[in-house]
């Protein structure tokens, strides 16, 4: 039914997975070892055609700090940073609470309720960017801060509380039960019993929908029109002129759009730990 591992392969299996994860590992990594190369090379060798070649010479602080004085990437990373952080507060408070409720809670409609949150995440994003504008401009959200964290973490909160429901269904009940029978308060076992439990799966999810959230680039175009209010992965187009593409700062801004994420990983990783569970009853 599983696979069997490769240490209780036969050799010629794990000299050849030897052999070839590190060529694997490389040819993955080239794409980004093939960006990081365009945002240290100078402009003329962009503009003479030495794209995919060795750069003439390297241009690391220029390009770097290019994309601060040539653009307004630390306002784009700001805006970043309050569309994203609010959606991951907002989706995983709301996914908590809903999926404790419908882990726990015996009522009739619990289970189309939860289909519901279920079939929402099948619906194709494309088909409500419509809907979506025409509402965002109703409410006075159009292009605003607000309008795209609100959005975000109305379109998040359907998969993350797929997400905490089972987790939080997993647990053993009889946790629950003896809270109960010590007369304990229903949000302080939600608060003291079920949220340290579930932490693991807090951290991935905040993580998961960090990431997301942080790499949109779609609803970013869709509900933005101005400079004010774009994230980091709309507002790199900036650094392209009208009639020069700058791939070089792009290239660079790329690649600082892409340390919060990495950043948040290595930061939460500590907590993706399975099992917190184990032997909680006894």
């Amino acid at each position: 039914m599983f696979p069997r591992p490769v240490e209780k392969s036969t050799a010629t299996v794990r000299y050849s997975y030897q052999a070839f994860l590190p060529v694997a590992l490389i040819l993955w990594l080239l794409p980004l070892l093939a960006i990081f190369l365009t945002s240290i090379r100078s402009a003329a060798d962009i503009n003479s055609g030495n794209v995919f070649g060795w750069p003439s010479e390297f241009a690391l602080i220029e390009n770097y700090s290019a994309v601060f004085t040539q653009s307004a990437a630390a306002q784009y990373m700001w805006n970043s940073v309050l569309i994203t952080v609010p959606t991951v507060m907002i989706s995983v408070a709301l996914a908590c609470l809903a999926g404790y409720a419908l882990a726990i809670y015996k009522f009739r409609v619990a289970l189309p309720l939860f289909f519901l949150f279920v079939a929402g995440n099948f619906i194709p994003f494309q088909i409500l960017m419509v809907p979506v504008r025409d509402m965002s401009v109703q409410t006075g959200l159009y292009d605003t801060i607000a309008g795209q964290f609100l959005f975000h973490a109305a379109f998040q909160t359907g998969f993350c509380t797929l997400f905490m429901r089972n987790f939080i269904k997993a647990l053993p009940f009889d946790l629950i039960e003896s809270a109960r029978i010590e007369g304990i308060a229903e949000w302080k076992i939600f608060w003291y019993v079920i949220l340290p439990l579930v932490r693991p799966a807090i951290a991935a999810l905040a993580v998961l929908i960090f990431t997301f959230v942080w790499n949109d680039f779609f609803w970013a175009n869709v509900l933005t029109q101005g400079e004010s209010a774009k994230p980091i992965t709309a507002g790199v187009r900036a650094l392209n002129g009208q009639f020069v593409n700058n791939w070089h700062l792009v290239s660079a801004a790329s690649l600082l759009a892409a340390i919060p994420p990495v950043a948040c990983f290595f930061l939460m990783q500590r907590h993706f730990i399975s099992g917190l569970t184990m032997g909680a009853v006894k």
